[in-house]
């Protein structure tokens, strides 16, 4: 599932139509939201509903533990591989 990391930030620029910005510009280590990428909880919403949907997995919005899931690429791939 090596792909995995490049499909999760497609999905990430495709979903939140994120312009002038490459899989290459996104630092899978780097944090999602508020520095990093510079998302906001609005993007994690609709982020979460794609992952959901293409990946067949269920989070829970108010869970401690999505929010986590959400650090980084890295972070997403690690609870994606997770569950399956």
């Amino acid at each position: 599932m090596a792909d995995l990391e490049l499909e999760l930030k497609q999905l990430i620029i495709d979903c939140l139509d994120l312009e002038d910005i490459t899989p290459d510009d996104i630092d899978s280590s780097e944090p999602l939201f508020v520095e990093g990428l510079g998302l906001d909880s609005i993007d994690a919403l609709e982020l979460g509903l794609h992952i959901q949907k293409q990946y067949k997995v269920k989070l829970d919005a108010n869970s401690e533990d999505t929010k986590k899931h959400f650090a980084s690429v890295n972070a997403l791939k690690a609870f994606i591989e997770s569950q399956s």
